[in-house]
């Protein structure tokens, strides 16, 4: 497989701030990359570097296999890009500005750029100053996908849109990617990223905390168990167990995290007349916040 982006070191820092910290990534071409954090969490700011809008303090990155800084007027041409904190001509209608990109990137045919309009509903032929968030967000869309690019760096795509053109939009990044096309999609919505990505990475304070499969990660997250026993039980003998936290107790009641083999724990469980059990994996979302919580010194959580 060949790699659409492949970031090596990549730190920036501002005066004694450090937003990224030697970010280490590689993307596959055709893969739907989802790329994980809260607002703050230096997303933005890796993909402005990734955009040459921002040099970096150290390490490098590299589009398509051209080098982000040096290379990056032809890296524009290949890819289509989504900024989080989109701008537009705010006097020109939408179509005026559609119209304006279609010929700066010297493109004649305006079939796809018409598909898409209809597609999300966008509102044309006003100026873009009288829009709302979502439809402005719909033309920026539009401009991002017309030119059916290689690669697609997206930062906070769904801002703003409706719950149907949020699905709309899931549904294009998949086929884009099963064109085998590549898409980079920056977001702190867990649940929109899990639905379609092929890998997720997570970052906590400008540093990378994981990277794995939505599958993959839920295989790593603590196993979530509740038991009711008949009479109260020492939580200190569960506790002793290896990979066993209990995270909540009320009299005869426990709430356990168990990581790796459950057998002990159902052992130690049966010895003490248990009632009832209930156990299930934990949600993508809980790990997300489980990551929040702990220090970001953990060492990356990564898998092949």
């Amino acid at each position: 497989m060949t790699t659409a982006i492949e970031i090596v070191g990549l730190t920036k820092r501002y005066g004694s701030l450090t937003a990224v910290s030697d970010l280490q990534l590689r993307i596959q071409a055709g893969q739907i990359f989802g790329f994980l954090g809260p607002n703050g969490a230096g997303k933005s700011t890796t993909i402005r570097m990734l955009m040459a809008l921002q040099r970096p303090t150290s390490g490098r990155a590299a589009l398509l296999g051209l080098d982000a800084q040096a290379d990056s007027v032809e890296i524009h041409r290949r890819i289509g890009y989504l900024p989080g904190d989109l701008e537009l001509f705010a006097r020109l209608t939408g179509r005026q500005q559609i119209s304006w990109f279609l010929r700066s990137r010297g493109l004649s045919d305006d079939s796809q750029a018409k598909q898409l309009i209809d597609r999300f509903q966008v509102v044309v032929d006003r100026p873009v100053r009288e829009l709302s968030k979502g439809n402005r967000q719909k033309i920026g869309l539009v401009l991002a996908f017309m030119h059916k690019p290689e690669l697609l760096v997206l930062d906070e795509p769904t801002s703003g849109l409706d719950p149907l053109m949020q699905h709309e939009f899931e549904d294009l990044v998949r086929e884009t990617a099963a064109e085998g096309r590549t898409v980079f999609l920056s977001s702190h919505e867990l649940d929109e990223v899990q639905r379609i990505a092929d890998r997720i990475a997570i970052i906590k304070q400008g540093k990378l905390v994981a990277e794995d499969t939505v599958e993959g990660l839920r295989r790593a997250a603590p196993r979530k168990m509740e038991v009711t026993f008949r009479h109260p039980v020492d939580r200190a003998e569960l506790t002793a167990l290896p990979g066993v936290t209990v995270t909540h107790s009320d009299g005869p009641r426990l709430a356990l995290d168990v990581t790796g083999e459950i057998g002990p724990v159902l052992n130690a469980i049966a010895a003490h007349d248990p009632v009832d059990l209930t156990s299930r994996p934990a949600d993508l979302d809980e790990l997300f916040l489980e990551f929040y919580r702990e220090s970001p010194e953990k060492e990356v959580s990564r898998a092949g």
